[in-house]
Protein backbone atom coordinates (compact mmCIF):
# COMPACT_ATOMS: atom_id res chain seq x y z
CA UNK A 1 0.00 0.00 0.00
CA UNK A 2 1.43 3.36 -1.04
CA UNK A 3 0.22 6.03 1.37
CA UNK A 4 -1.03 9.31 -0.10
CA UNK A 5 -0.17 12.02 2.41
CA UNK A 6 -2.77 14.48 3.69
CA UNK A 7 -2.21 18.25 3.67
CA UNK A 8 -1.40 18.12 7.39
CA UNK A 9 1.10 15.30 6.88
CA UNK A 10 2.74 17.19 4.02
CA UNK A 11 3.20 20.23 6.28
CA UNK A 12 4.95 18.05 8.84
CA UNK A 13 7.08 16.39 6.17
CA UNK A 14 8.17 19.82 4.91
CA UNK A 15 9.35 20.76 8.40
CA UNK A 16 11.16 17.45 8.94
CA UNK A 17 12.74 17.65 5.49
CA UNK A 18 13.91 21.22 6.06
CA UNK A 19 15.55 20.23 9.35
CA UNK A 20 17.34 17.28 7.74
CA UNK A 21 18.65 19.58 5.00
CA UNK A 22 19.82 22.11 7.58
CA UNK A 23 21.62 19.35 9.48
CA UNK A 24 23.73 18.49 6.42
CA UNK A 25 24.58 22.17 5.92
CA UNK A 26 25.57 22.43 9.59
CA UNK A 27 27.88 19.40 9.33
CA UNK A 28 29.66 20.46 6.12
CA UNK A 29 32.40 22.70 7.69
CA UNK A 30 33.40 19.83 10.00
CA UNK A 31 33.98 17.35 7.18
CA UNK A 32 37.74 17.66 6.84
CA UNK A 33 41.02 15.81 7.18
CA UNK A 34 41.78 14.55 10.72
CA UNK A 35 38.15 14.44 11.90
CA UNK A 36 36.65 11.16 13.11
CA UNK A 37 33.30 9.93 11.88
CA UNK A 38 32.26 9.55 15.54
CA UNK A 39 32.80 13.29 16.01
CA UNK A 40 30.51 13.99 13.04
CA UNK A 41 27.96 11.59 14.51
CA UNK A 42 28.04 13.38 17.87
CA UNK A 43 27.58 16.77 16.20
CA UNK A 44 24.59 15.44 14.28
CA UNK A 45 23.00 13.99 17.42
CA UNK A 46 23.52 17.24 19.34
CA UNK A 47 22.08 19.38 16.53
CA UNK A 48 19.06 17.10 16.17
CA UNK A 49 18.24 17.18 19.89
CA UNK A 50 18.70 20.96 20.07
CA UNK A 51 16.03 21.30 17.37
CA UNK A 52 13.50 19.14 19.18
CA UNK A 53 13.94 16.13 16.93
CA UNK A 54 15.16 12.53 17.14
CA UNK A 55 17.86 10.79 15.08
CA UNK A 56 15.93 8.09 13.21
CA UNK A 57 18.88 5.74 12.51
CA UNK A 58 19.81 5.37 16.21
CA UNK A 59 18.65 1.90 17.32
CA UNK A 60 16.66 1.43 14.09
CA UNK A 61 16.73 -2.35 13.63
CA UNK A 62 19.74 -2.30 15.95
CA UNK A 63 21.81 0.32 14.08
CA UNK A 64 24.14 1.71 16.78
CA UNK A 65 24.67 5.33 15.70
CA UNK A 66 22.77 8.51 14.81
CA UNK A 67 23.70 8.62 11.11
CA UNK A 68 25.53 6.64 8.42
CA UNK A 69 29.08 7.62 7.38
CA UNK A 70 30.20 5.84 4.21
CA UNK A 71 33.77 6.41 3.00
CA UNK A 72 35.24 5.63 -0.45
CA UNK A 73 34.31 2.01 -1.30
CA UNK A 74 31.54 1.91 1.33
CA UNK A 75 28.24 2.12 -0.54
CA UNK A 76 25.97 2.76 2.46
CA UNK A 77 25.29 2.06 6.16
CA UNK A 78 28.82 2.85 7.33
CA UNK A 79 28.97 3.03 11.14
CA UNK A 80 30.65 6.09 12.73
CA UNK A 81 33.73 5.29 14.80
CA UNK A 82 36.41 7.13 16.79
CA UNK A 83 38.99 5.01 14.93
CA UNK A 84 37.77 6.10 11.50
CA UNK A 85 39.64 9.32 10.68
CA UNK A 86 39.07 11.26 7.46
CA UNK A 87 42.13 11.49 5.22
CA UNK A 88 43.11 13.82 2.40
CA UNK A 89 41.59 12.48 -0.83
CA UNK A 90 38.67 10.65 0.80
CA UNK A 91 35.04 11.03 -0.14
CA UNK A 92 32.36 10.47 2.49
CA UNK A 93 28.60 10.21 2.30
CA UNK A 94 26.72 11.52 5.32
CA UNK A 95 23.21 10.05 5.45
CA UNK A 96 20.97 11.75 8.01
CA UNK A 97 17.34 11.20 8.95
CA UNK A 98 15.47 13.17 11.61
CA UNK A 99 12.08 12.56 13.19
CA UNK A 100 10.27 15.82 13.91
CA UNK A 101 6.73 15.80 15.30
CA UNK A 102 6.41 12.14 14.32
CA UNK A 103 7.53 12.53 10.67
CA UNK A 104 10.80 11.73 8.91
CA UNK A 105 13.15 13.88 6.84
CA UNK A 106 15.82 11.85 5.01
CA UNK A 107 18.73 13.19 2.96
CA UNK A 108 22.38 12.48 2.17
CA UNK A 109 25.33 14.06 0.43
CA UNK A 110 28.79 12.93 -0.60
CA UNK A 111 31.52 15.32 0.52
CA UNK A 112 35.08 15.72 -0.77
CA UNK A 113 37.91 15.70 1.77
CA UNK A 114 40.94 17.78 0.72
CA UNK A 115 42.54 16.98 -2.63
CA UNK A 116 40.43 14.33 -4.32
CA UNK A 117 41.45 12.64 -7.59
CA UNK A 118 39.75 14.20 -10.59
CA UNK A 119 38.09 10.95 -11.69
CA UNK A 120 36.56 10.58 -8.22
CA UNK A 121 35.42 14.23 -8.23
CA UNK A 122 33.70 13.49 -11.56
CA UNK A 123 31.97 10.44 -10.05
CA UNK A 124 30.62 12.57 -7.20
CA UNK A 125 29.40 15.36 -9.51
CA UNK A 126 27.76 12.91 -11.88
CA UNK A 127 26.06 11.04 -9.05
CA UNK A 128 24.51 14.30 -7.85
CA UNK A 129 23.47 15.12 -11.42
CA UNK A 130 21.91 11.65 -11.73
CA UNK A 131 19.82 12.21 -8.62
CA UNK A 132 18.48 15.53 -9.91
CA UNK A 133 17.76 14.08 -13.36
CA UNK A 134 15.80 11.28 -11.70
CA UNK A 135 13.86 13.81 -9.62
CA UNK A 136 13.06 15.90 -12.71
CA UNK A 137 11.39 12.84 -14.26
CA UNK A 138 8.75 12.81 -11.50
CA UNK A 139 5.30 14.02 -12.60
CA UNK A 140 1.78 12.96 -11.59
CA UNK A 141 0.37 10.43 -14.06
CA UNK A 142 3.82 9.21 -15.12
CA UNK A 143 5.30 5.92 -13.96
CA UNK A 144 7.83 5.61 -11.14
CA UNK A 145 10.16 3.65 -13.43
CA UNK A 146 10.92 6.92 -15.27
CA UNK A 147 13.18 7.81 -12.31
CA UNK A 148 15.41 4.77 -12.79
CA UNK A 149 15.20 4.91 -16.58
CA UNK A 150 16.41 8.53 -16.61
CA UNK A 151 19.24 7.86 -14.14
CA UNK A 152 20.36 4.76 -16.06
CA UNK A 153 20.42 6.59 -19.40
CA UNK A 154 22.64 9.31 -17.92
CA UNK A 155 24.99 7.06 -15.91
CA UNK A 156 25.59 4.35 -18.52
CA UNK A 157 27.60 6.65 -20.78
CA UNK A 158 30.30 6.99 -18.09
CA UNK A 159 30.85 3.26 -17.65
CA UNK A 160 29.73 3.37 -14.01
CA UNK A 161 27.32 0.92 -12.40
CA UNK A 162 24.12 1.56 -10.44
CA UNK A 163 23.65 -0.29 -7.16
CA UNK A 164 20.53 -2.47 -7.28
CA UNK A 165 20.61 -4.10 -3.84
CA UNK A 166 19.50 -0.84 -2.16
CA UNK A 167 16.77 1.52 -3.28
CA UNK A 168 14.94 4.68 -2.39
CA UNK A 169 11.73 4.25 -0.42
CA UNK A 170 8.45 5.74 0.61
CA UNK A 171 8.68 7.75 3.81
CA UNK A 172 6.38 9.54 6.25
CA UNK A 173 5.42 8.59 9.80
CA UNK A 174 7.48 5.45 9.11
CA UNK A 175 11.15 5.53 8.12
CA UNK A 176 10.63 3.04 5.27
CA UNK A 177 7.31 2.70 3.45
CA UNK A 178 6.18 1.53 0.02
CA UNK A 179 7.25 1.91 -2.73
CA UNK A 180 10.84 0.78 -3.28
CA UNK A 181 12.42 3.29 -5.70
CA UNK A 182 14.89 1.62 -8.06
CA UNK A 183 17.60 3.74 -9.69
CA UNK A 184 17.76 1.59 -12.80
CA UNK A 185 14.89 0.74 -15.15
CA UNK A 186 12.71 -2.12 -13.90
CA UNK A 187 9.09 -3.14 -14.47
CA UNK A 188 8.83 -3.46 -10.67
CA UNK A 189 8.43 0.33 -10.67
CA UNK A 190 5.43 0.31 -13.01
CA UNK A 191 3.59 2.40 -10.45
CA UNK A 192 1.51 5.38 -11.50
CA UNK A 193 2.65 8.52 -9.67
CA UNK A 194 -0.04 10.39 -7.76
CA UNK A 195 -0.15 13.76 -6.04
CA UNK A 196 0.66 13.34 -2.35
CA UNK A 197 3.15 10.48 -2.71
CA UNK A 198 6.40 11.05 -0.80
CA UNK A 199 9.55 9.00 -1.31
CA UNK A 200 13.32 9.27 -1.51
CA UNK A 201 15.51 9.32 -4.62
CA UNK A 202 19.01 8.23 -3.61
CA UNK A 203 21.17 6.69 -6.34
CA UNK A 204 24.34 4.88 -5.26
CA UNK A 205 26.78 4.88 -8.15
CA UNK A 206 29.92 2.71 -8.29
CA UNK A 207 32.95 3.73 -10.32
CA UNK A 208 33.53 0.07 -11.23
CA UNK A 209 31.52 -1.93 -13.74
CA UNK A 210 29.96 -4.16 -11.06
CA UNK A 211 26.78 -3.12 -9.26
CA UNK A 212 27.24 -5.93 -6.72
CA UNK A 213 27.73 -5.22 -3.03
CA UNK A 214 28.94 -7.06 0.08
CA UNK A 215 27.55 -6.61 3.60
CA UNK A 216 30.07 -6.91 6.44
CA UNK A 217 29.74 -10.14 8.44
CA UNK A 218 31.56 -8.40 11.24
CA UNK A 219 29.06 -5.62 12.00
CA UNK A 220 26.10 -6.72 9.84
CA UNK A 221 25.65 -3.20 8.44
CA UNK A 222 28.56 -1.80 6.42
CA UNK A 223 27.97 -2.31 2.69
CA UNK A 224 30.96 -2.15 0.33
CA UNK A 225 31.39 -2.52 -3.43
CA UNK A 226 32.16 -6.13 -4.41
CA UNK A 227 35.06 -5.00 -6.63
CA UNK A 228 36.40 -2.47 -4.09
CA UNK A 229 35.66 0.46 -6.43
CA UNK A 230 34.73 3.91 -5.13
CA UNK A 231 31.01 4.62 -4.62
CA UNK A 232 29.08 7.88 -4.27
CA UNK A 233 25.51 8.70 -3.24
CA UNK A 234 23.13 11.65 -2.97
CA UNK A 235 19.60 11.63 -1.59
CA UNK A 236 16.57 13.86 -1.32
CA UNK A 237 13.05 13.29 -0.01
CA UNK A 238 10.51 14.39 -2.63
CA UNK A 239 6.78 15.07 -2.86
CA UNK A 240 4.70 14.46 -5.99
CA UNK A 241 2.66 17.63 -6.56
CA UNK A 242 -0.17 18.48 -8.95
CA UNK A 243 2.35 20.02 -11.36
CA UNK A 244 5.46 17.93 -10.80
CA UNK A 245 7.72 17.50 -7.81
CA UNK A 246 8.83 19.36 -4.67
CA UNK A 247 12.15 18.56 -2.98
CA UNK A 248 11.41 18.58 0.75
CA UNK A 249 15.01 18.27 1.94
CA UNK A 250 16.57 20.98 -0.24
CA UNK A 251 17.52 24.12 1.69
CA UNK A 252 18.65 27.31 -0.08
Amino acid sequence: MIKIKTKEEIKKMRKAGKLAGELLIYLEPFVKEGVSTQYLNDLAEEFTKEHGAISAPLNYNGFPKSMCTSINNVVCHGIPSEKEILKDGDIINLDVTVILDGYHGDTSKTFLVGNVDEEVVNLVKRTENAMYKGIEAIKPGKYLYEVGKTIEKYINKFGYSIVRDYTGHGIGAKFHEEPAVFHNYTAKNRIRLKEGMIFTVEPMINMGKSHRTITSKEDGWTVTTADNSISAQFEHTVLVTSKGVEILTKVD
